[in-house]
């Protein structure tokens, strides 16, 4: 089970509410939320392995260099050493070094890769892995990764929550947007996300992408046929295939998920006991973690052995 970490802590963030707090006044909402969340997950799914995957780089230079406006409006602020911090509201950004503390102590392991996201942890510990994988995101992006023939699928908490999260194979994917998994990060390149700051093709939507691949396949088939005047394409669509032609000479590269990412691949088994005992001890006072706590334990069998 590989984690999307930030994509977890952010909804927890945003839907825990914000009145927990420690008896410092730290609010606890993120870490509580994502502790529950990896209870739940842990319960429903019975994983054998678990990677809490991280944002060494949530904006990696070489995606900025191909597509100056990814996640640009994101950024907060370049500190003088050039490094751009992302806008995370205060009140989560106190708590991001507690939640990454605390899977520490527990022995969840984090994993992290220079200049690469989280998703790009995800893709490689995906493509390397010799068995059933399953990617917990509240990230469209990711569904490129769904492989049935190597048991690849996205559990994806944005539309439902974590509790009833909806679990994406093939088929279901095939179901929700009319293309196949392979052929989903030619889907996203197309249709692109405002949020992310791509632009995708101007006048393309989701409908008209998977239209577009359903009768040609993939994105190189597709510009093929916008510039050749003998296909049936629709006149108004080779136009905005052709105009967008700078934009797609590029951006099949940053919308890809990377799957040769520099990770430290080490022993991923789900923790047998906790690493730190007397760290996590403290944190539990510290924070006040409660039945979070004992949930995760719990969960992870990290009590007391008969």
């Amino acid at each position: 089970m590989l984690l999307d970490t930030a994509s977890l802590y952010f909804r927890a963030f945003f839907g825990v509410p914000d009145t927990m707090k420690a008896a410092d006044g730290t609010p606890t909402n993120a870490i509580r939320g994502l502790l529950d969340f990896i209870a739940r997950l842990v319960e429903n799914h019975r994983p054998t392995h678990l990677v809490a995957c991280w944002d060494d780089n949530w904006r990696p230079s070489w995606r900025v260099a191909l597509i100056p406006s990814y996640k640009a409006q994101r950024v907060e602020y370049v500190t003088p050493k050039g490094e751009q911090v992302e806008e995370v509201p205060d009140r989560l950004e106190v708590q991001v070094p507690y939640i990454r503390a605390c899977l520490d102590a527990l022995g969840i392991a984090i994993v992290g890769a220079a200049d690469h996201e989280a998703d790009d942890v995800i893709g490689t510990l995906s493509h390397q892995a010799q068995m059933p994988v399953d990617v917990v995101t509240g990230d469209r992006d990711l569904f490129q990764l769904i492989d049935d023939s190597r048991a690849i699928r996205v559990i994806y908490t944005a539309a439902r929550g974590v509790g009833r999260a909806e679990v994406y194979d093939e088929k279901a994917l095939l179901a929700k947007y009319e293309i196949p998994a392979n052929r989903y990060a030619d889907f996203a390149t197309l249709r692109g996300d405002a949020s992310d700051g791509l632009p995708g093709v101007k006048g393309v939507g989701e409908k008209t992408a998977a239209s577009l691949i359903t009768a040609y396949g993939d994105l190189d088939s597709i510009r093929a046929a916008a510039a050749d005047p003998s296909t049936p394409m629709a006149a108004g669509v080779k136009r905005k295939i052709l105009d967008a032609a700078d934009y797609l000479d590029v951006a099949p590269k940053v919308v890809a998920v990377a799957k040769d990412a520099p990770v430290t691949v080490a022993n991923f088994q789900l923790p047998q006991q906790v690493l730190d005992p007397e760290r996590w001890l403290d944190l539990v006072e510290l924070l006040e973690l409660g039945s979070s706590a004992q949930r995760v334990m719990n969960a992870l069998n990290l009590g007391p052995k008969s």
